[in-house]
């Protein structure tokens, strides 16, 4: 296996998106069962009667990055391909995951498989394969290869991927700004659900207080941590000061522009920066000043300080409760005209720090056994 095959992001990045397009449409998840109709015999329906352009266009965009990372994937796979043949690949491989897709919604009453969905699917995987090849006929991508070992450190790949997925992650409504994982009031609902009718309901701890909302300070303090935690990460991979500081800037501003979207697509363009509260805005110029102190501490030690800062921020958040206005804002999205977006990024907020944690906890034992 060459370096190339070793260090590309582009592999983990393909099967993380095609499991979040396996959960963005096969989401409920229940009542499954046979409808009495053959599971391909939507491949000879007619067009359909209903459709929009907001339907169309989002059956391209979201096979577009699938058949990008693949085509990427199989060019930088370590074996000689040529652009066609990654095209290809990716173009089956983008037209195979939409036919399994459509073909198992025949058994959920709640989706509709569709060989209209199935052939855009497959044009938004070819479109994105193209433009992969074309990066790479342009040598566009082997600039990437070269600015990537200038930068980063050789086992910077699980990294990267994490801060790729971290302004996706930021898509779904956090209560706090950057507030990612916080799941303790959901899990302990959810848990109890499961124990309903059962005995084993006695055996789930019950909290002798209520949670209490977070006060302004707690706020600022969540908010710094959970901008804090992608630039330490950052700064764990990054080889030299000056593409630290340019990593801080690139995490700030995805990190911010993320978070205003998200706010445009729950409340409206107009609020797009409501969430900036003033302890948001000081909790994010702390985590600047923080960030920039630090940017030439030992990779060692900012990893250290990052799984501190996780820590912290996921105990902070696990003791406030979501209000009832954030819990009408998840249903608008859970319900409503977001669902496609819910398995994009409803996991990747719930689980991006516990990843994040892994990854550190694994780096850091890999380090000091080396």
């Amino acid at each position: 296996m060459t370096a190339a095959a070793r260090k590309t992001t582009a592999l983990p990045l393909a099967l993380a998106y095609a499991a979040l397009i396996v959960y963005a449409s096969l989401y409920p998840f229940d009542q499954w069962r046979d409808q009495g109709i053959a599971p391909w015999a939507f491949l000879s329906a007619p067009w359909p009667k209903y459709w929009t352009g907001f339907d169309l266009g989002i059956n391209v965009a979201g096979y577009v990055p699938f058949g990008f990372l693949v085509a990427t994937a199989v060019l930088r796979g370590g074996v000689a391909t040529g652009g066609w043949t990654a095209t290809g690949r990716a173009f089956v491989a983008g037209l195979l995951l939409s036919l399994v897709m459509e073909t198992l919604q025949s058994y959920l009453p709640s989706r509709i498989p569709s060989n209209v969905d199935l052939s855009l699917n497959a044009v938004g995987a070819l479109l994105g394969a193209l433009i992969a090849a074309a990066l790479v006929r342009l040598g566009l991508l082997e600039r990437w290869s070269r600015l990537r070992e200038a930068w980063f450190i050789d086992e910077a790949r699980g990294a990267l991927v994490l801060l790729a997925l971290w302004p996706a992650a930021l898509l779904f409504p956090a209560a706090v700004p950057f507030g990612l994982g916080q799941v303790f009031e959901r899990l302990e609902a959810a848990v109890a659900d499961w124990l309903v009718d059962t005995p084993f309901l006695d055996w789930l701890p019950m909290r002798e207080f209520e949670l209490e909302p977070l006060v302004p300070a707690a706020e600022m303090l969540c908010a710094m941590l959970g901008l804090l935690v992608p630039c330490l990460l950052a700064f764990s991979i990054t080889r030299s000061r000056p593409a630290r500081l340019l990593m801080l800037a690139i995490v700030a501003v995805a990190g911010v522009g993320a978070s205003a979207l998200s706010a445009a697509l729950s409340y409206g363009p107009e609020h797009a920066w409501a969430w900036l509260s003033p302890p948001v805005q000081v909790g994010i110029g702390l985590a600047l000043l923080l960030a920039g102190a630090l940017v030439a501490a030992r990779r060692r030690l900012t990893m250290g300080l990052m799984l501190l800062a996780l820590g912290l921020h996921l105990g902070l958040l696990n003791q406030a409760p979501e209000s009832a206005y954030f819990a009408q804002t998840l249903a608008t999205w859970e319900q409503g005209r977001f669902i496609r977006f819910h398995g994009l990024a409803q996991w990747l907020g719930w689980l991006w720090p516990f990843a994040a944690m892994g990854y550190s906890l694994h780096a850091l034992s890999r380090r000091g056994h080396s």
